[in-house]
């Protein structure tokens, strides 16, 4: 249990990467107040947690609806972290997170931005939520599903301190420190998304065989 709790959690940090949400929650709060901020940073990461919550609870049902089989939702889902982490190595966060430049104009004449974009996609992508959907299918005890729903609702404090800090964050670490910190993530979201898709395959060529 604990080594599944440190796994998961070690996984969902580095898919969710909330350092590399800092410079951009900056960008599209810079008339903010620090207040204004805060609030903007709670409901963040609510909506996160809530998001994450409900597909990994749901995500089974939502297979079976679509005929969708596990293996395949891991190969596409490894797919879509590959292709997140190797966004992150390059440091396009934001590419990567389908924030491009009307994304960002459009959050700026927002009045409240914490549901869209900032949880979702920037936080809460496909990428984590494919990884939560394995996670739930790989444990079918209730004991450990539960320590990974704890594990979701810890990462979105964690997300809460980092977006309230953002300001304190990008003066400690400055551009480069944060685009480093990105890059060291994007290399483990890479891993996480090959082994997701070694996993994927390898399962599949059992049931075939």
């Amino acid at each position: 249990m604990v080594e599944l709790f440190f796994a998961v959690l070690a996984s969902l940090f580095s898919l969710v990467n909330p350092m590399g949400a800092v410079p951009v929650f900056l960008a599209m709060t810079p008339h903010y107040t620090k207040a204004e901020r805060e609030h903007t940073a709670v409901h963040t990461s609510l909506y996160f947690t809530l998001i994450l919550l409900a597909f990994f609870f749901a995500g089974s049902l939502i297979l079976s609806f679509f005929g969708i089989s596990l293996n395949a939702m891991r190969i596409a889902g490894g797919l879509v972290i590959l292709s997140s982490g190797y966004s992150l190595l390059n440091g396009k966060f934001a590419e990567g997170r389908a924030i491009d430049r009307k994304v960002r104009e459009e959050a700026l004449a927002k009045d409240d931005i914490s549901f869209s974009p900032m949880a979702m996609p920037m936080l809460s992508g496909p990428g984590s939520i494919s990884y939560l959907v394995g996670v739930f299918a790989a444990n079918p005890s209730w004991g450990a599903r539960g320590i990974v729903a704890g594990v979701i609702m810890l990462t979105g404090l964690a997300v809460y301190f980092i977006l309230r800090s953002a300001p304190f964050l990008q003066k400690a670490l400055g551009v480069a420190g944060l685009k480093a910190m990105t890059r060291i993530m994007g290399f483990l979201v890479m891993a996480i998304g090959i082994q997701y898709i070694i996993t994927g395959v390898v399962d599949l060529v059992k049931v075939l065989a």
